[in-house]
């Protein structure tokens, strides 16, 4: 009979192995991974130093990675936060892995690895303007929005982000999480970003949406100013909301934002 653990394990693709990472030569192939996912070129910041996953493994905090008919295809990182939760710091899944099952397997993998030492959770931040992330984390692993984070990480040249403010959400996902509910975007909920990037009133309406671009990093490369556009139009309407009371409820496959105020669903 399986451990809840284990159980919760078995929900990934029966390809894809997960286990943690030691020693200096697997820890350097996970770094360049990192690499390649964000990709860096001469210049940039690198999404993680190398010596800080040594220390990470060293001491005993969770660095992994996971395997594709025995290539690293995937790799987390993270450490224990004050809370005591699991905070994942950072998680990569080479380009030509995606769509195979193996960021749902690292984030399972982590979970486990949470539950297994008596943490109650797993947290992470996320851009919210990229949209497959945000589908990801919040439609299907059931993770829950904790807060708006405005520039958090400060201006970063790493391949991916474009030096301008690095907003992000916190979430938060519970070892024993429920499967979540796929949510409707139809009304009443009011708009509060949409899908143009313009900002409204929320107008004191209690079910609010709000828009995400559908490609954010290719906008960043074909039309910087719409991509700065969109980054202060959820500043000011998902970042405003969050801060007056309401919460994320769910994300929907178009791309939409749920949001609630006080007991409203």
């Amino acid at each position: 009979m399986l451990s809840p653990m284990a159980e919760l394990l078995t929900t990934a693709p029966a390809e894809v192995r997960v286990r943690t990472l030691h020693g200096t030569p697997e820890l350097q192939r996970a770094a360049g991974l990192l690499r390649e996912v964000w990709a860096t070129q001469p210049g940039d910041d690198p999404p993680i130093a190398l010596d800080m996953l040594c220390a990470l493994a060293h001491s005993g905090c969770y660095v992994a990675g996971a395997y594709l008919d025995d290539e690293l295809a995937g790799v987390a990182a993270g450490f224990l936060a004050a809370d005591r939760s699991l905070h994942s710091h950072i998680a990569g899944v080479a380009p030509g892995a995606r769509g195979r099952g193996v960021g749902r397997a690292l984030k399972e993998h982590q979970r486990a690895w949470a539950g297994e030492r008596g943490l109650a959770s797993v947290s992470w931040t996320f851009d919210p303007l990229v949209r497959r992330n945000a589908f990801f984390n919040l439609a299907r692993l059931g993770a829950r929005v904790s807060a708006y984070l405005p520039d958090f990480y400060g201006p970063m040249s790493d391949g991916l982000n474009d030096g301008g403010p690095s907003d992000r959400l916190l979430v938060t996902w519970p070892v024993a999480a429920p499967p979540p509910e796929e949510p409707s975007d139809q009304p009443p909920h009011r708009t509060i970003v949409d899908e143009s990037g313009a900002v409204r009133e929320p107008e004191g309406a209690g079910l609010l949406r709000c828009a995400t671009p559908p490609d954010i990093e290719g906008l960043r490369s074909s039309d910087p100013a719409a991509a700065r556009r969109w980054r202060a139009a959820l500043h000011d309407g998902l970042g405003g909301a969050l801060g007056h009371g309401y919460h994320v409820t769910g994300f929907t496959r178009s791309g939409w934002y749920l949001l609630a105020r006080g007991g409203a669903r």
